[in-house]
């Protein structure tokens, strides 16, 4: 833990993941002091900035302490119990979320509900609790049923795609509550990130298109291609809506189900998304500086593209962890690629980096990124 005493306003963010990590470089730009908690010294934030804190972000003590002298609090992950965060509201920190914003990220039953009430696009659902439940739920809406973890699910884990009730069976011995949704047949996966302030200003960034493989993202288009301009901005609108109605402060993603003849909405994340990381170079405002600017009240920033196309293509660990020695092949290749490494041990499957192009032509832009993400974790050329 450091010592000095900062110069500008503190920014404390709970978990030290990359989604922190990159949340570093606009704070220094901004001049804002960031401080992180970890859970170790290593992980991928607490390797970047000065002040990092050890604790556990479920002891609302270590939290306490945290967040004495930050300006603003809020979080790397949405896992922060409930509870804790409306006691840290209770003594007086300025936290975005809030308790009652971030719970919708976090208990996705308690989203289903909110958005239904509100309108929103979402697929039927239910709670259920047993193998009854659910072969009710197929009986009325029909096979294969979504089953998903009410809490802690994310890159494809505590979600269940059941064509059966032997599947459904394996999928509520997980021994987590869960819910069930209509399976939705869409064409392709949206996203659409907005921010919005504690006074109530909003912006939202183009719709991008997400490409998923095992559950997890390994591209990101943006603008979403081929998006008529008015299904754009009616997406838009419904994020921008949940925002408002929801009292989100601080980015929110909305991920979407286009079927073709409408958007369904899928999951929320209050915070920088993966979504939005080629932001960094793709846009006026990477979606790191725009949630500091939210969090802190400032005026948010610019959400326009700095090029027509930009293509992200995140990095998944092989079997081979020397990345960086396949570097020199990438950057002598194509030198307008950008790489961005998180700082993690390489384990098969895991987020390790991303990498950005940008250009005027989107086979083109996805060729580009394409190659150096499977140069790099691969050693391969495409």
């Amino acid at each position: 833990m450091s010592s000095y005493s900062p110069i500008g306003p503190v920014v404390g963010v709970v978990g030290a993941g990359q989604l922190a990590r990159m949340t570093q470089q606009p704070a220094i730009a901004l001049g804002v002091e960031l401080r992180v908690l970890a859970n170790a010294p290593d992980e991928s934030a607490a390797r970047v900035i000065v002040d990092t804190r050890i604790g556990d972000y479920r002891d609302l003590g270590d939290l306490r302490a945290f967040a004495k002298g930050c300006d603003a609090i809020t979080f790397d992950h949405e896992h922060v119990p409930t509870e804790h965060i409306s006691a840290l509201a209770a003594d007086g920190f300025a936290v975005h979320p809030g308790a009652e914003a971030l719970v919708h990220a976090q208990d996705k039953a308690v989203m289903r509900e909110r958005l239904t009430a509100l309108g929103a696009p979402c697929p039927a659902w239910a709670r259920v609790s047993g193998t009854e439940d659910v072969t009710a739920f197929a009986a009325e809406h029909g096979w294969p049923v979504v089953l998903k973890a009410v809490r802690g699910g994310y890159d494809g884990r505590g979600v269940w795609v059941c064509r059966s009730v032997a599947d459904a069976e394996a999928a509520l011995a997980a021994g987590v509550p869960l819910m069930a949704e209509a399976f939705v047949p869409f064409e392709r996966e949206l996203a659409v990130l907005v921010a919005r302030s504690p006074h109530g200003q909003g912006v939202s960034y183009p719709v991008v298109e997400t490409v998923q493989q095992d559950g997890i993202c390994v591209e990101v288009l943006a603008p979403a291609p081929g998006l008529d301009p008015e299904e754009a901005a009616q997406a838009q609108r419904i994020a921008l809506q949940i925002a408002h109605e929801l009292g989100v402060t601080g980015l929110l993603a909305v991920e979407m189900f286009d079927t073709g003849h409408g958007l369904v909405v899928n999951e929320l994340a209050m915070r920088p998304h993966n979504s939005g990381h080629w932001t960094i170079e793709g846009a006026r405002t990477s979606q790191f500086e725009q949630h500091l600017r939210a969090v802190l009240d400032l005026p948010l920033g610019s959400p326009a593209m700095t090029a027509p196309v930009v293509v992200m293509a995140n990095l998944l660990g092989g079997d081979d962890p020397d990345l960086f020695e396949r570097y020199e092949h990438v950057m002598a290749h194509d030198p307008g690629i950008k790489v961005h490494f998180y700082g993690k041990q390489v384990r098969p499957g895991r987020k390790i980096g991303h990498v950005t192009a940008v250009g005027d032509d989107l086979d083109t832009v996805r060729a580009r990124a394409r190659h150096a993400a499977v140069h790099l974790t691969t050693g391969e050329y495409t």
